[in-house]
């Protein structure tokens, strides 16, 4: 087969990683197959230097996600190469583009959080891109021979949403890079104790209350929330110093892996107090570093960290007080959280980025054109 990969948003954090996850996984396994990558000018050293197979070849395409050129040129751009499919790994799949494809899906969080507060536009234009990518995804969904997901809470969410057949939606968890899980111990650079929140600062972060239960918590330890300088975080930086927590946070951009996985191995935990989330990455990589979970009690982070987290109504500001209270207290179920910690040890051992591209490679081979022109046992 010759399969295409749209590697575009490779230098992103989030589908960013997915994607370099996914290649370097791909090009370890797989030498039956083709694969063309089309990628940003930018990004086409490190794409490089992560792949080890002469079968996967590099087309320069620079052309952003979620604009126009998009919807109009990579159609003939995909078209000349021939593919017999092709893996958008985001939503943001050109609509002119009639051969086969698969598509990820990481969350539909846009469809719970609609409103104008979740982005930095003026509120006509975001409606006009929102409408966009609600034709986009419904055309995508519609004509995927798969749609692709990280976790059944997501999967779920999808068939509710978009009503498609659940046979069409295929799960595929994520995993821990090892750049971040086989870091040796490190000594914390930060000079008091400190609780982890790693993320984006988007409404459906929940962050608001988060600061609110720290507020309230009546020691010394610290909040150090790592993210991206965006127009989120910036209007994040404006809440902590409008509650006066400057003292007691610390905001941390752009950190490198190997100084994440020493924030996770000397804090107190991770708290990830979303409302939604489609996976959940920060729990897996907090456990591979032998850092204990606190996290929100919804569906996706049951699913993902099972009885190795310590849980919470993210609703309740009071009730995640009391859980930072049970951390920082040494006494109270102090027992209790150490087995949820060791717990989360094993756990993590479950998903890798192997087994995620194993899996998608299977779906590849049953979803392409080829298969269908010859099928397993035939020739041509």
């Amino acid at each position: 087969m010759k399969i295409g990969i749209d590697t575009r948003l490779w230098g992103e954090t989030g589908v960013g990683r997915y994607i370099r996850n996914l290649v370097s996984e791909l090009s370890k396994i797989d030498f039956k197959n083709s694969y063309v990558l089309f990628a940003l000018n930018k990004n086409e050293k490190n794409i490089k230097s992560a792949i080890r197979n002469s079968q996967f070849v590099i087309r320069l395409t620079d052309i952003k996600w979620h604009t126009l050129e998009e919807q109009l040129k990579f159609p003939a751009i995909l078209n000349k190469e021939n593919l017999d499919l092709i893996h958008f790994p985001y939503f943001s799949v050109p609509a002119l583009y009639n051969k086969p494809f698969v598509f990820t899906i990481h969350d539909l969080i846009i469809d719970h959080f609609p409103t104008g507060q979740a982005s930095a536009l003026p509120f006509p234009i975001y409606n006009l891109k929102r409408l966009a990518y609600n034709l986009v995804l419904s055309y995508a969904a519609k004509k995927a021979k798969k749609i692709i997901t990280v976790s059944n809470a997501t999967k779920d969410e999808i068939i509710d949403h978009l009503k498609v057949n659940p046979e069409k939606v295929a799960v595929t968890y994520e995993g821990v890079d090892d750049r971040i899980s086989n870091i040796k111990y490190q000594k914390s650079k930060i000079d008091s104790e400190y609780f982890l929140c790693v993320g984006n600062a988007y409404p459906h972060k929940n962050l608001e209350r988060l600061l609110e239960a720290f507020k309230i918590l009546d020691n010394d330890t610290k909040l150090v929330l790592v993210g991206k300088e965006d127009y989120f975080y910036k209007r994040l930086r404006s809440k902590v110093a409008g509650m006066r927590l400057s003292d007691k946070t610390i905001l941390l951009q752009n950190v490198a892996d190997e100084e994440l996985s020493s924030l996770y191995q000397n804090a107190k935990a991770l708290i990830l107090p979303s409302l939604m989330e489609g996976f959940g990455l920060p729990a897996l990589e907090a456990m591979a570093n032998k850092c204990l979970v606190l996290a929100s009690d919804i569906p996706s982070l049951r699913e993902i960290c099972g009885n190795a987290a310590l849980y919470f109504n993210p609703l309740s500001i009071d009730e995640l007080t009391k859980k930072l209270n049970m951390v920082t207290s040494h006494t109270t179920g102090y027992g209790r959280l150490e087995e949820i910690r060791k717990r989360g040890i094993e756990r993590v051992k479950l998903f890798s980025w192997r087994k995620m591209a194993r899996k998608t490679l299977k779906i590849y081979e049953s979803s392409s054109s080829a298969s269908r022109r010859y099928p397993e046992g035939h020739s041509e």
